[in-house]
């Protein structure tokens, strides 16, 4: 059974061989045109990409140290994959017919919840990092 749309199967990999028999090539090429595909599709993904680049400046500008840019990288890349996560739900949910999208309507709102659940998280732990670094600056 084919979950794609039919404009976007002439651009996948025909799948008559085993998945796990391609060559690593193919596999990194899929994931990337997956991750073209959850960015370019997705306007929430633009929200999250912009306050991601103010991290990245603010960190600059208070010379955040290596442990403090593993931090905020990490909460950047968290939330960045559980938007794509709930990206992939959402696809797969506008692909079923009516009745099995009304079953399955919570997964949405929990794949949601995940994306502010990793957003609440990384915004604690940026505050922490920032707050620190400010009173560093100015004492």
């Amino acid at each position: 059974m084919n979950i794609l749309p039919p404009h976007e199967l002439e651009d996948h990999p025909e799948t008559d061989r085993s998945r796990s028999a391609r060559p690593w090539s193919d596999k990194f090429g899929e994931a990337f045109r997956g991750l073209k595909r959850g960015i370019r599709g997705q306007s929430s993904f633009f929200v999250h990409f912009f306050f991601a680049a103010l991290v990245v400046a603010g960190a600059i500008v208070l010379e955040c140290s290596s442990a403090q840019w593993g931090l905020l990288l990490i909460c950047i890349g968290l939330v960045l994959t559980a938007e794509l996560f709930n990206s992939a739900v959402e696809i797969l949910v506008r692909g079923l017919d009516e009745a099995s999208r009304e079953r399955v309507w919570p997964c949405l709102d929990i794949a949601a919840g995940a994306v502010l659940l990793a957003s609440i998280t990384a915004a604690i732990v940026g505050c922490l990092v920032f707050l620190r670094q400010l009173g560093e600056k100015l004492l």
